[in-house]
């Protein structure tokens, strides 16, 4: 009798546990992934809405429709959904500028048994023809140029390299291409030197590092001329990261190589008023086997100064740093950096931080 009596409540609380899930709210999609297959480029923006129904006993509310990433914008039903009423969530997809396969995720929040749903939007966007103002973005009075920004990237100190850079005469008229502000250590020329109405062609640079005679991240401005006009608004920048190879270095080299130490590579002035210096010395040892070379210091900007009192250091010799920080001109939170080459082939750059709040009275 006792053991009738507990299947019966058994029975009964479940029963009534399965009553209450069932009367909660429930979301059931139709489906929960969508493929548009392919799609064009410059076709425009693509659309798709997910169905779902209110399987649940009580009303249904979605509260938050979150996608991925911004080519995705999500639309849905507002307001509840009755048991057995229907809603949707609206996808629209972007493919401007998206070439390729894509994978979009949307999460869908609500009051559901089920809290949380991931819809998923995928398919192929087949790239648009581009245009001359796609290939060539750059303009320069007549001429258009892929980039204004040479870059000839990582360079040993005595390398030489040669970079170049599409371009093309946008106009109806010849356009002799010229350069003025050149460095010793560059040489540049258009091929071709006239370019014809409609013609394509390219500005090749010869970068020559020992030259430069220079450390770390170098920039330099040269300016076009055009058809002998020299116009300053036609800037083209050259940039390189000079730097030291150890590479080819054998265990027993690394071993007996120079190594940067420092007490600090970050200082917080705190708070200071306008028109104050400040001053900091950052303290750097070498704990290696051979000369420590310091070939270069350099503050991010004009307003922090900065003088090495050694270049060379001795294996277990030190030397300071003097970092002065000049406020005037400058308020708010203020982030400087000086940037230390050295020979330390673990520590060829180090960076330290100059940081703090300049007060205007």
């Amino acid at each position: 009798m006792k053991k009738i009596l507990i299947i019966g409540l058994v029975a009964l609380f479940m029963g009534q546990f399965a009553n209450s899930q069932h009367a909660q709210p429930s979301a059931s999609f139709e489906k929960v992934i969508h493929n548009f297959g392919e799609i064009k480029e410059d076709k425009g923006l693509v659309n798709y809405a997910f169905q779902f129904t209110n399987t649940g006993g009580q009303p249904l509310v979605i509260h938050h429709v979150q996608a991925s990433c911004g080519c995705t914008t999500p639309k849905w039903t507002k307001q509840p959904i009755p048991p057995g009423g229907k809603g949707e969530v609206e996808v629209t997809f972007n493919p401007r500028n998206r070439p390729g396969n894509f994978n979009k995720t949307i999460t869908v929040s609500s009051n559901a048994q089920n809290k949380t749903t991931i819809l998923r939007v995928t398919g192929k966007v087949l790239p648009r023809e581009k245009t001359m103002e796609d290939i060539y973005p750059r303009v320069m009075g007549n001429i258009r140029l892929e980039s204004s920004h040479l870059s000839f990237t990582k360079m040993g100190p005595n390398q030489t390299k040669e970079e170049q850079l599409k371009i093309i005469n946008s106009s109806q008229q010849a356009v002799k291409i010229g350069f003025t502000n050149v460095p010793k250590h560059v040489t540049i020329k258009s091929v071709p030197e006239t370019l014809k109405p409609g013609e394509a062609g390219a500005l090749i640079a010869t970068y020559n590092a020992s030259l430069k005679n220079d450390w770390g991240f170098v920039i330099d401005n040269i300016f076009l001329m055009l058809n002998d006009q020299k116009d300053y608004k036609n800037r083209l920048t050259l940039s390189a990261s000079i730097e030291e190879n150890f590479d080819a270095w054998t265990a027993e080299m690394k071993a007996k190589a120079p190594i940067l130490s420092m007490n600090e590579k970050v200082f917080d002035f705190g708070e200071i008023k306008q028109g104050d210096k400040v001053e900091h010395t950052f303290k750097v040892k070498n704990d290696g086997k051979s000369n420590l070379i310091i070939r270069k210091v350099k503050a991010s900007c004009g307003c922090t100064a900065i003088k090495p009192q050694k270049t060379i250091l001795s294996p277990g010799e030190s030397t300071e740093i003097l970092a002065v920080f000049n406020s005037a001109g400058k308020s708010g939170r203020q982030n400087k950096s000086v940037t230390i080459i050295t020979n330390d082939p673990k520590s060829t750059s180090v960076l330290l931080r100059i940081s703090g709040k300049v007060k205007v009275q």
